[in-house]
């Protein structure tokens, strides 16, 4: 195996995946000399009216913050646990106060009561020794029929 991969790796060596592929890795890094310096062309001046009376230009809170959630504008700190503290108890409140809304809803439908009631119905009628069911839903004595004459 290693005799065949000695005659093989010289053709194997002179293949380039990327040309294979048809794919090429281009940096993108700025070709500064420090990384992490401006450069005179990134700063720009500020107008007379950008700056205050001590000469300091004013600074938006999310430079200061870069993770400003909306809460508190100067502390990073107090900003992020007034987020937390809000969206937990945001969110338990909804949970909580929403499940038991919905479970403590009136009877939709009547179905419990349907229930409740037929059960009620079966009881009295097994007491009274009748069928639970007739073939009759009405009792027939009590229907009042037109007479044959009148139509």
């Amino acid at each position: 195996m290693a005799s065949r991969l000695s005659r093989i790796w010289p053709t194997l060596s002179r293949v380039r995946l990327s040309s294979a592929l048809g794919s090429r890795c281009v940096s993108q890094t700025p070709s500064s000399s420090a990384s992490g310096a401006a450069v005179a062309s990134d700063l720009q001046p500020l107008s007379p009216a950008a700056q205050d009376s001590h000469g300091h230009a004013e600074v938006s809170p999310f430079e200061k913050n870069p993770d400003f959630h909306g809460f508190h504008h100067h502390d990073s700190f107090v900003d992020e646990w007034n987020m937390r503290l809000a969206f937990f108890f945001g969110i338990s409140v909804a949970i909580v106060v929403g499940g038991t809304f919905i479970h403590y809803l009136p009877d939709h439908g009547m179905r419990q009561w349907a229930r409740r009631e037929a059960e009620r119905l079966i009881k009295q009628r097994e007491a009274e020794g009748l069928p639970l069911m007739t073939d009759n839903y009405y009792d027939p004595s009590t229907i009042v029929l037109p007479s044959s004459g009148e139509e």
